[in-house]
């Protein structure tokens, strides 16, 4: 679990960095969100196929709503999860 920083320069968890990188580098496939979960929700990958412009949850391979912008929830503490995506 990364030290949780609530405002920074970027919008990515640290710990998150170097995958996000890879999958955008290496792959056909767009990260639109993240979040490494805290150590209280799964790790959650959005991303985007180039190809077909569907939006899934990379871990779980959970397909979201194409039009919908806003996957993440925040929860009482501030910590944001997908409620599609199970534990």
């Amino acid at each position: 679990m990364c030290k949780w920083s609530k405002w920074g320069n970027t919008r990515i968890d640290p710990c998150m960095e170097h995958i996000i990188k890879f999958i955008n580098f290496s792959t056909n496939l767009k990260t639109v969100m993240c979040c490494c979960g805290h150590n209280k929700y799964p790790m959650t990958i959005v991303v985007k196929n180039e190809n077909n412009n569907f939006q899934f949850e990379l871990i779980s391979n959970t397909y979201l709503d194409s039009e919908k912008k806003r996957f993440y929830k925040k929860d009482k503490q501030g910590v944001y999860y997908i409620p599609e995506v199970r534990k």
